[in-house]
């Protein structure tokens, strides 16, 4: 009917799905999205047309997004343990200490536990690790990523 190859159909549907999921993502405002669409070279009509489409339905387009974003499991509880090994039949001194943490999640509404066993200086790296990654959270770089990701 559109005298047009079936993958320049599936790269427009395409390109304008990306486009109007990518905006809506970003929750773009007006005139960005004016912006962003502009630089394709399309007719001021079609462009009016294509901002009415974006504005008519970001909300539903953000609503299904975040439907099918994963359900990752949210903590609960933590128990943990300290054991300490101070000889075996072999060797009579030596100190071999370990970590045991029980780690309690919230599934979609099950409660599911892992186990974690680890040595004190590998649980000393993963404490700092994840503070750094906290105080990168406090860069205004990060600040910025965060706040459009809303």
């Amino acid at each position: 009917k559109l005298n047009v190859g079936v993958d320049t159909i599936q790269r427009g549907v395409e390109g304008l799905t990306y486009l109007l999921t990518e905006s809506s993502k970003l929750m773009i405002s007006e005139i960005d999205f004016q912006d962003s669409i502009h630089v394709l070279g399309f007719s001021d009509e079609l462009n009016k047309l294509l901002l009415q489409l974006y504005l008519d339905n970001r909300k539903e387009i953000r609503s299904i997004l975040s439907e099918l974003a994963p359900k990752l499991p949210s903590y609960h509880n933590l128990e943990w343990r300290l054991d300490v090994q101070l000889a075996s039949r072999s060797l009579r001194q030596q100190i071999k200490p370990a970590v045991t943490m029980k780690l309690h999640l919230n599934r979609n509404e099950d409660q599911i536990a892992q186990v974690l066993q680890t040595d004190p200086s590998t649980l000393l790296h993963l404490i700092q690790q994840l503070e750094q990654a906290l105080g990168e959270m406090k860069t205004n770089h990060c600040r910025r990523i965060v706040r459009n990701m809303k």
